[in-house]
């Protein structure tokens, strides 16, 4: 499944694009503000997963600026 996300046009151009996706049989879903950061971190999640171990104390000290 793929997925277009379509964000700062009009009210009225959101309706058309939606009145055309439903006419050639693609489903639509409105997102609210929260569900497109929730949609934003996940991604930002999965791109910063390196899968190694970080040592929390070391991380800690550089939030610090030790």
């Amino acid at each position: 499944m793929e997925a277009l996300l379509l964000q700062n046009i009009s009210k009225k151009d959101l309706e058309i694009f939606e009145l055309l996706a439903k006419k050639i049989g693609i489903k639509t879903r409105h997102l609210n503000e929260e569900e497109l950061e929730d949609i934003g971190l996940a991604n930002a999640m999965k791109k910063g997963r390196t899968g190694k171990f970080v040592n929390t104390s070391t991380y800690l000290k550089k939030l610090e600026g030790k």
